[in-house]
């Protein structure tokens, strides 16, 4: 039986948990059909996620021949070009890659960063409102942190920022075939300067992780010049899209719940603790890419067939109640938690520290500069993009002081209110609010 639901409506987005329990009594892997993917697999527990990723032998991103999963005949040419990177590679080439990422990377101490986004963020919450008393968090905000931050770490011209934040809202944008076809102009002129800077950075030199990619092509790496493109491209979009919806989350729940706020702002070395929890809570990235079954399978007792696909769908194994109590509240001192946000196995998410770094940055940057920061309209005006796999907020329009008090929810409200059932820890000023 496939289960037919709509993965991009603004109820499934608006509250998850609710779509995603009422999915789980179908199965812990249930057949549904997937906007611009097709017929496919979903799974719908932490267990059957997790068998998924970590069996990279048997669930493949690629077919034998070498064909991606998520691509369909009708996609352009150079949508392959860009695809053709390590998120989307099986082993020995998917290692191959990342050795070379990794390499990369290690000579840019990511932590010794931290400083440089703190100030970054700090800026940009001193000029959320220049234009105005009301400002969309997302576009002046949320979006333009982590693409600076990528883009510097890069080593991207500064002048050219404005390029990707268009290039971001292209693609915050697909919902449909339609905005998938605009998007393909955007990847065009996207591909054309990627190739652009690594040609510079191979005459020139420079700073960034572009010419630590090079200087490792240089040194022997085993990787194609269409290769590097895909690299830089994917750490471009990976390293800034889904950060960006994960502080809009972040700021969203704590906009509307005012004890977790209070809570957080009390003492800001709780921030690492809540941003682990608005990982889970939030959980940006809804599904992963769709894998190729390379043999007949069980998976948690639902049979599966070679040549079926299957995408595993972490936002599913982040509200598990077999993993996680009472996971459909928003706990900040959640422990342990075991959220999947970033995925597990090969393909562990490269860019897991920047993130975590990134949104702790912002979101002290912002409440402190900001201690009366409130949204501009009611919780439930808020409304996410249709955008299927992807958790986005469309527009949170906030203001800097509370000028009018926002009606809350009854259920909202009483979400909010502090977990009086769980034990203070000794020492510690405040209770942590579990909404």
């Amino acid at each position: 039986m496939t289960s037919r639901l709509d993965f991009t409506s603004e109820d499934f987005f608006r509250d998850p948990p609710k779509t995603i329990a009422t999915l789980r009594l179908s199965g812990p892997v249930v057949a549904t059909r997937f906007p611009l993917v097709g017929n496919v697999w979903i799974t719908t527990t932490h267990d059957a996620t997790a068998q998924v990723l970590k069996d990279s032998t048997t669930f493949t991103l690629r077919k034998e021949d070498g064909d991606i999963a998520g691509l369909r005949w009708w996609m352009p040419a150079f949508v392959s070009t860009i695809a053709n990177n390590m998120l989307t590679m099986d082993e020995p080439d998917h290692t191959r890659l990342r050795s070379i990422v990794d390499e990369a990377f290690r000579r840019r101490a990511i932590v010794a960063m931290e400083p440089r986004i703190r100030a970054i963020a700090d800026g940009l919450a001193e000029e959320l409102f220049a234009n105005g008393g009301t400002a969309d968090l997302v576009q002046r905000y949320a979006r333009i942190l982590p693409l600076s931050v990528i883009s510097e770490l890069l080593g991207l011209p500064l002048a050219d920022r404005p390029k990707f934040i268009a290039w971001g809202n292209a693609m915050s944008s697909v919902t449909n075939f339609v905005s998938f076809f605009r998007l393909m102009f955007a990847f065009r002129k996207m591909r054309a300067y990627l190739e652009q800077q690594l040609q510079i950075a191979r005459v020139q030199g420079g700073e960034g992780l572009i010419a630590e990619l090079v200087q490792v092509e240089r040194e022997g790496g085993e990787i194609t010049p269409e290769e590097m493109v895909s690299m830089v491209f994917l750490l471009l979009a990976a390293g800034s899209e889904t950060t960006t919806h994960l502080i809009s989350g972040s700021v969203y729940e704590l906009l509307r719940n005012p004890a977790l706020r209070d809570w957080l702002e009390q003492d800001w070395s709780r921030a690492g603790l809540a941003v682990e929890e608005f990982l889970r809570f939030v959980s940006p990235v809804q599904f992963s890419k769709p894998r190729y079954v390379r043999r007949d399978v069980e998976v948690e007792g639902v049979r599966l067939k070679k040549g079926d696909r299957v995408m595993v769908m972490l936002a599913a194994a982040n509200v598990d109640p077999a993993v996680h109590d009472q996971p459909e509240r928003l706990d900040p001192e959640r422990k342990p938690n075991r959220h999947l946000s970033f995925g597990t196995g090969i393909h562990f998410c490269l860019g897991h520290q920047l993130a975590r770094i990134e949104a702790a940055c912002a979101l002290q940057a912002l409440f402190t500069r900001w201690p009366k920061l409130s949204l501009a309209v009611a919780p439930s005006e808020i409304r996410w993009r249709r955008r299927p796999g992807i958790r986005m907020i469309a527009k949170l329009p906030v203001v800097a002081a509370t000028l009018q008090a926002v009606d809350l929810p009854d259920d909202a409200r009483s979400r909010s209110q502090p977990n009086t059932e769980r034990p203070s820890r000794s020492g510690e000023a405040a209770r942590s609010p579990a909404i």
